[in-house]
């Protein structure tokens, strides 16, 4: 047999069968993805204003499988989960945008409206902030962020923020781990602290269970704490404590508890008490709290009345002020206290452990904190540094120096 005519015969064979598939699979892909893109996004928005999402969201997939830098395509993507309530991922999708196109106006328009849904009013107020950076005196961001603010003055705190710095922002259920150390001038050498949490989101709120350990005075103590969040209405939550230790550096039993209400302007309020158990003696405080939130601003001022047994009052209290920045989770902040909290540190006077006399001396403590997240880790880490400069218990009018410094790690559960 001769093989060139063999071959000869063979190529118009498979060029015919070359050519009968061509058009077939050219009509396959024309009836899969409409060669016009611009059609395509008409169609995608006309499927999505007849609350056909699913199907407008195939259509956007398939433009983007030929086009990726088509923005009003990945825009409308993001705006479709948006209008379904599935607003987490309507973030990923415009921070992805936001990320690469800083002066699309229409994309930060849409990424802002999200947090408002999602009711987030700090990252709405701070994604309207960094808008205006790229786009400087735009009259529809401006508007749309002064809308924002008018909301919190009409309505009060946003609902999905917590108002005391006791009380977990976070609406996930997490658990963190923290731990901290008080380095002293004099006297004393290092006491540490560290322990773990979970923060557990039910339908009647939160619940925080916590083990505390420390170590002060080479003695070792672990304190058993729960925390109760119950929510009555928007505007009216409470915040319960129970813990119990059997070591000598923690009370026996501590309980608290606060009720909170919210108020217009964004103005919130609280009352409530701290009752501390000892061996041989008990502590009743008394307390409160007065809070604004004011465009990314937060300041608390909480005073704590001890009654002592001299018919005398003990008054202390904490200034808190917080910026918060991209979000309620990410901020910076200070506390500045007078006199002694019921969250104390505790030392020994004449080799006798002190406790409760803590809150009668002369002390003054400076707190800087910092809480952040990276963009590719939803896990949120909080570092803090302070000073505090104390009465000594067994030499009045005398002050020693501490230098704490503390880490907290939290991540989803």
């Amino acid at each position: 047999m001769d093989m060139n005519n063999g071959y000869i015969k063979i190529i118009p064979v498979l060029l015919g069968l070359v050519l009968l598939h061509f058009p077939l699979q050219l009509r396959g892909q024309d009836r899969a993805y409409p060669r016009d893109p611009d059609q395509s996004l008409k169609r995608a928005l006309a499927l999505a204003g007849d609350g056909k999402r699913e199907e407008a969201r195939d259509t956007l997939r398939n433009v983007l499988a030929h086009y990726p830098e088509y923005t009003d395509v990945k825009n409308l993507l993001a705006k479709t989960f948006s209008w379904d309530g599935d607003y987490e991922q309507a973030r990923k999708l415009f921070n992805r945008i936001i990320s690469t196109e800083k002066s699309n106006k229409e994309v930060w328009e849409a990424a802002i409206r999200n947090e408002v849904y999602a009711q987030n009013q700090h990252t709405a107020l701070g994604l309207a902030n960094k808008a205006l950076i790229y786009l400087p005196e735009d009259d529809d961001i401006e508007e749309l962020r002064n809308r924002i603010l008018e909301s919190w003055e009409e309505n009060g705190t946003p609902s999905n923020a917590e108002t005391d710095s006791e009380i977990p922002v976070n609406d996930e259920s997490f658990v963190a781990l923290f731990s901290s150390a008080d380095v002293f001038d004099v006297v004393f050498d290092p006491m540490y602290y560290s322990g773990v949490e979970f923060n557990l989101v039910t339908g009647l709120g939160k619940i925080v269970p916590r083990i505390n350990y420390s170590n002060r005075f080479g003695i070792d103590g672990i304190q058993y704490e729960v925390d109760l969040y119950p929510k009555f209405s928007k505007s009216v939550y409470a915040y319960l404590n129970y813990g119990f230790s059997q070591s000598e550096i923690y009370p026996e039993h501590r309980v608290g508890g606060d009720l909170y209400i919210n108020l217009p302007k964004g103005m919130e309020t609280s009352l409530g008490v701290r009752y501390l158990s000892f061996t041989d003696s008990d502590v009743t405080i008394f307390t409160g709290s007065a809070g604004l939130y004011k465009g990314n601003y937060y300041f608390s001022l909480r005073p704590y009345l001890t009654p002592r047994n001299n018919n005398t009052l003990g008054i202390s209290g904490v200034l808190t002020a917080r910026r918060y920045l991209k979000d309620v989770n990410n901020y910076i902040g200070l506390n500045a206290g007078m006199g002694f909290m019921p969250e104390f540190r505790q030392f020994r006077a004449n080799s006798v452990l002190i406790a409760e006399t803590l809150l009668f001396v002369e002390s003054q403590q400076l707190m800087m904190e910092y809480q952040f997240s990276f963009k590719s880790n939803p896990s949120l880490y909080r570092a803090q540094l302070g000073i505090t400069r104390q009465e000594f218990v067994f030499a009045p009018g005398n002050y020693f120096w501490a230098l704490s410094a503390g880490l907290r790690y939290q991540v989803g559960l």
